[in-house]
């Protein structure tokens, strides 16, 4: 299933690549920092085909129109972003991803993350460990001072403006540097892939991190909501990630 899986992001990866005049193709859903383009629409349509092909019965839960519904007794329920960083992609900033969640009874099973701009294909079964372009990778466990922390404003929630940046604000003077890349599916990669040390965003879709969070979690990291509890698969959630001692560290600074 997984090597299905991997060949079938790759194929929607190719279908990003080849988009011409982005900018004429974007819609605006609910506002200016949320996009839709057509090649999201193109993307999704092909993965639906192509991953109820390998599993008809299973639920398909996408960004673009497709609603989480009941999938509570679903065996199988695929979780997918066509493009996880939409603005990137608009932008030309070549920081965007395919994301192939796979659940079962709740849990997830397989995670896929392409960015087609690189080759990087980040791939996890649960219980198997993580690995990049077929290589395995481990998150590196460094302190938070010797980590870089990757952060999402959660643009899409004005109301949330002002807890990120509460916490941006403790974090900044104790970590090493921050970064903001735009993809948090690709975000999480990066700690799998001891990229950086530590990730939080204050809310995201179950589309933006399934994928990813498995793939973390393979690689040694934590993934948990930002007050330690468990992700929602189907709803969504704040997510706080990491390398044990960057994330243990991160999470008690932000409970004080």
């Amino acid at each position: 299933m997984l090597n299905e899986l991997c060949s079938i992001a790759q194929e929607a990866g190719r279908i990003i690549r080849s988009a011409e005049d982005v900018e004429k193709s974007v819609s605006e859903k609910t506002g200016p920092r949320d996009l839709v383009t057509k090649y999201d629409l193109l993307v999704q349509e092909y993965l639906k085909n192509a991953l109820l092909g390998l599993l008809p019965d299973a639920g398909f839960f996408g960004e673009e129109g497709d609603e989480a519904g009941d999938y509570s007794q679903r065996e199988w329920v695929f979780i997918v972003d066509p493009i996880d960083g939409t603005t990137n992609f608009v932008q030309g900033f070549h920081n965007s991803c395919v994301s192939i969640g796979l659940s079962r009874h709740g849990q997830m099973e397989y995670g896929v993350v392409y960015n087609p701009y690189d080759g990087e294909l980040y791939a996890a079964q649960r219980g198997s460990g993580a690995f990049l372009n077929g290589r395995r990778i481990q998150c590196q466990d460094h302190s938070l001072d010797h980590s870089l922390l990757i952060f999402g404003s959660a643009l899409y929630y004005r109301e949330l403006v002002p807890e990120t940046l509460r916490l941006f604000n403790l974090a900044f003077p104790l970590v090493q540097d921050i970064r903001r890349f735009g993809s948090a599916a690709l975000d999480l990669c990066y700690l799998a892939a001891g990229k950086a040390g530590v990730f939080y965003e204050c809310r995201l879709s179950p589309w933006d991190y399934a994928a990813a969070s498995l793939i973390a979690r393979e690689a040694g990291c934590f993934v948990t909501q930002i007050d330690g509890s468990e992700l929602d698969l189907l709803r969504k959630s704040s997510v706080l990630a990491g390398s044990p001692m960057a994330y243990h560290a991160l999470r008690e600074l932000f409970h004080r």
